[in-house]
Formats: structure tokens, C-alpha cells, sequence
């Protein structure tokens, strides 16, 4: 008997410290979806020029979003198909097709703002829920994909009314390629063609 309580309590905290770090990882994620989304709102509600914006933009994406892991996820297996040319080039122009796509809808979000919801971890990664609200519109829940939430958190999906972008995204990359004979040059072709006639 004299190790019973001993034992107890070695079992007790030994079941509890995977939750408390889980939900100190949660709590991470949480606080920094609030300073990115902060950061975003700032901009976008922002009356400066196009340009300027584009510019602090790229910032905030490059500093929270996990611009190379989410390419690779979209390509899918064609990753590994591709040369490591063809990587470097496909992912140079994901990074401005992400950036041109956020950009160019800047006007339409004028006037937005979002409240912070739960965070609840899944897997290896944080799920962060946010209500964004904008003018004339019906709020949207989005939920947002935090990797490494504990250390060097970043952005790594985007969940809208529970439409997945990368998974959209990934789904429109593999359809292209498959009716264009799996070239993926013709697919860094078409990613440079959208750039430069959004830019």
C-alpha cells in the first residue's frame, strides 16, 4: 500500500500531460491566427494603393503560410514526377499565383472583419475556427490549418463552409494535367499566363 498513492499519481499526470501540451499547442494556434488575421484585416480594410497592398500582402503570406509545403500538396504526385527544375519553377509561380488570387479580390473584402471561434487539435496539427463578416454578405465559418502550432506555427489550409482551397486547388491542378497529358510544363505554363494577365 505504501506505493499506491505514489503510483496514482505518476498514472494521473502521465494522462494528462499529452492534453495539457495539446492544449497549449491549441492556444498557440489560436493567438496566432488572431495576429495573422489581424494583420490581414488591417490591409484589406485598408485605404491605400493596389500596389502597396500587394506588397505588405506577400508579407503577411510569407510569414504565415507554409507557401512551399501547400504547393507540393497541390501538385500531389506529380511532385515527384517533376524535375527538380520543374519544382523549383512550379513553386516560384505558386507563391505569385497565391498571391495574385488573394490580391486581386482585395476590393471585394473591403469593410471585412472576423471573430476568433475554438481551436481543437487534429493529429499532428491545430484546427483554428474564425467567423469572417463582410458587408452585404452572409457570414463565412472558416477554419484555418495550422501545422507545427507549438513551435513554428504556419498556415497550411484554409477550410470555407468546409470547402478545403488546397484540396480544391490540388483537385483543379491534377484535372489539368490529366487533360493535357500530364505535361507539367504546360501547367507552368498556364500558372505564368494567369499571373501576368492578373498582374
Amino acid at each position: 500500500m505504501i506505493y499506491r498513492r505514489p503510483f496514482l499519481t505518476f498514472v494521473a499526470a502521465s494522462a494528462l500531460f499529452p492534453f495539457s501540451v495539446r492544449a497549449q499547442a491549441a492556444d498557440r494556434a489560436s493567438a496566432f491566427v488572431k495576429t495573422t488575421g489581424d494583420r490581414l484585416v488591417a490591409v484589406v480594410n485598408n485605404p491605400g494603393a493596389t500596389g502597396a497592398k500587394r506588397t505588405e500582402m506577400t508579407q503577411i503570406i510569407d510569414a504565415a503560410v507554409d507557401v512551399d509545403g501547400v504547393g507540393r500538396f497541390c501538385l500531389g504526385r506529380y511532385w515527384r514526377q517533376a524535375t527538380s527544375e520543374q519544382q523549383k519553377r512550379y513553386l516560384t509561380l505558386f507563391h505569385e499565383v497565391l498571391v495574385t488570387n488573394i490580391t486581386a479580390k482585395l476590393g471585394e473584402y473591403q469593410g471585412v472583419r472576423f471573430t476568433m471561434g475554438r481551436s481543437r487539435p487534429q493529429d499532428d496539427e491545430v484546427v483554428v475556427s474564425t467567423v469572417v463578416e463582410r458587408p452585404n454578405n452572409p457570414p463565412t465559418a472558416v477554419d484555418w490549418i495550422i501545422s507545427n502550432p507549438s513551435s513554428d506555427p504556419k498556415i497550411i489550409d484554409v477550410v470555407a463552409e468546409g470547402t478545403s482551397l488546397r484540396l480544391t486547388q490540388r483537385s483543379d491542378y491534377a484535372s489539368y494535367l490529366t487533360h493535357n497529358n500530364n505535361d507539367i510544363n504546360a501547367l507552368i505554363t498556364a500558372m505564368k499566363t494567369q499571373v501576368s494577365q492578373s498582374s
